[in-house]
């Protein structure tokens, strides 16, 4: 996208660029809420206003809160679990999204069944992750760089295409591309499932500080 590009982009005000993630799990209890949490903390601190986090889940406990050890790690890496409520996934929420990350390849396949056009705006987490280190490595050309609300705007509405350009060159390691569902499980499988989501997270954020910066 050229300066005036961004510039036509720009004309209608800070309060227009608004860029919404949907992380998606099964119950929407543990794996979704704790990646929106965090990564809704991060993105608030590096674009305040910018970005909206919510989840969902494909078979949702509705209205339930967060689970209690879910909860508790969430709250050791300085996130809250307040006023969270458990929401079943439907097709008015994918469609509104301009990135779905779900926590599994099932998940990310019931998503694109939902609705078929988010083939290409629909990944898991680390399989997302993944694919934004390389486009960092590669210094891709074809990403919108700066840190105005219009540039961020851009980078982010044209990079679920640019993600899915490189699915082919950017293949899971032997762990695959799901997390871990910790649900009525020890705690170390909690901690399993933090340990491969937070790397993704940082992941993301390291996406977006290079994004932000000049060439």
């Amino acid at each position: 996208m050229t300066n005036s590009q961004l510039n036509d982009y720009s004309r209608g005000g800070y309060d227009q660029f608004m860029i919404h993630l949907l992380t998606v799990c099964t119950g929407n209890i543990c794996r979704s809420p704790f990646a929106e949490r965090m990564l809704q903390s991060e993105l608030e601190s590096a674009h305040p206003g910018q970005f909206a986090v919510a989840s969902a889940g494909t078979q949702a406990m509705a209205g339930d809160g967060m689970e209690e050890e879910s909860a508790g790690l969430l709250a050791s890496f300085g996130g809250s679990s307040e006023q969270f409520v458990s929401r079943q996934l439907t097709s008015t929420m994918v469609e509104e999204a301009n990135l779905v990350l779900a926590m599994t390849v099932e998940h990310r396949d019931s998503v694109i069944r939902m609705s078929p056009r988010m083939l290409k705006r629909a990944f898991t987490l680390i399989e997302f992750a993944r694919i934004l280190r390389t486009i960092r490595q590669d210094n891709s050309p074809e990403v919108v760089r700066g840190s105005a609300p219009a540039a961020v705007q851009a980078r982010w509405e044209e990079l679920p295409a640019l993600a899915a350009s490189y699915r082919s060159a950017s293949q899971p390691s032997e762990a695959g591309d799901d997390v871990v569902d910790p649900y009525r499980r020890s705690p170390e499988t909690h901690r399993r499932m933090v340990e491969e989501i937070l790397p993704a997270v940082e992941e993301i954020l390291a996406f977006e500080t290079w994004g932000a910066r000049q060439p």
